[in-house]
């Protein structure tokens, strides 16, 4: 039986439909870090799976360690901006000065030790203060690491005073002015330059959390690694995870849906039990290794915090002056902290 002209043209179409729904989209991701560390590991490739189960295998996510798509770590929120890169995780901080308001949220002892209770806090701050900040990139998800840790060479530190004068490694604007007021010389570095600082002397050690400590050698490179007292960190480092906004809107309505299911609080909350996860198992490592393990003494801790304190009254003072309500900045990270601690509890 011959088909009318019409009838072919149809069915062609609707062959053509379904292909393009079928058509498989694939998104670049890029990192800075081991693939074996924590975040990619317990968060990025199982977020990378569920897109692609999600999609029905019509996206597939690529996760490219150590920045191997090109650029440097300080770089990557422009680089997903740009489009050279379809997406990736980004610190903020790695730009000083140029997101003041997410800086509220690495001040010492100002969120918990429990990264996934931080993300959660960071998520709500995050909605409030940072979206316009953010409005040139899909916003996945905004969350912090786990408790910053003193990893240096020789004994572990016990007073305050053992720190002054060592040379350390600082990730972030707030991590290094705290560092700086406990008499160190802090020394501003992405984390990709730290083993090879390490290495060649050119630090005593740095603050990083125990997650990360396996992939950087630390065991290796340091010798003791010291925490302090209480259910509040030293210091927390605020991350993204994002997309180039102009691929995610170039999806069709139905793709850019689970984009969206697997975006916010939920993917902020997933991103930081991550970094819980890859803390224990970073510090059971450091242990295995023979390093010494310590935390520092409810005195100790005390007179670090009260350094602290200063750093936030000294930043509150300098945000405000340009232009920013810097106490409720911090009363409004604190809210977040409490809100999200007490749904914990």
């Amino acid at each position: 039986m011959r088909l009318s002209r019409l009838a072919l043209t149809a069915i062609a179409a609707l062959a053509l439909g379904s292909a393009a729904m079928a058509q498989e989209v694939t998104l670049r991701f890029q990192h800075f870090v081991s693939p074996l560390s924590a975040n990619p590991t317990y968060f990025m490739q199982p977020w990378a799976d569920k897109i692609e189960k999600d999609s029905g295998g019509r996206i597939k996510v690529e996760l490219y360690p150590f920045m191997q798509l090109g650029g440097k770590a300080p770089s990557q929120y422009d680089l997903i901006r740009d489009g050279a890169i379809d997406g990736g995780w980004v610190i903020p901080g790695y730009q000083p000065g140029r997101f003041p308001e997410a800086e509220a949220l690495e001040l010492p002892f100002i969120v918990t030790k429990n990264a996934e209770e931080a993300s959660k806090a960071a998520w709500i701050y995050t909605q409030k203060y940072l979206m316009d900040d953010f409005a040139d990139v899909k916003l996945i998800a905004a969350h912090m690491h786990g408790p910053g840790i003193i990893h240096k060479t020789g004994a572990p530190v016990a007073t305050v005073e053992d720190i002054a004068g060592l040379k350390l490694r600082g990730p972030s604007r707030p991590a290094t002015l705290l560092l700086k007021k406990l008499g160190a010389t802090p020394v501003g570095m992405a984390v990709p330059a730290f083993p090879e600082a390490l290495a060649k002397g050119v630090l005593d050690g740095g603050v990083i959390t125990w997650e990360m400590s396996p992939s950087l050698k630390l065991d290796e490179l340091t010798d003791s690694h010291t925490d302090v007292a209480g259910d509040r960190s030293l210091y927390n480092l605020f991350f993204i995870w994002a997309m180039n906004k102009a691929k995610y809107e170039s999806l069709p309505p139905d793709l850019r849906a689970v984009i969206d299911a697997n975006s916010g609080f939920y993917a902020s909350a997933w991103a930081g039990r991550a970094h819980d996860t890859g803390d224990k198992d970073g510090r059971d490592q450091m242990a295995a290794a023979g390093n010494a393990i310590a935390t520092l003494s409810e005195e100790e801790t005390a007179r670090i915090k009260a350094l602290g304190d200063e750093v936030i009254a000294e930043w509150i003072d300098e945000v405000t002056a340009r232009g920013l309500d810097g106490a409720a900045l911090v009363e409004d990270v604190r809210a977040a902290v409490q809100v999200t601690r007490s749904a914990s509890q």
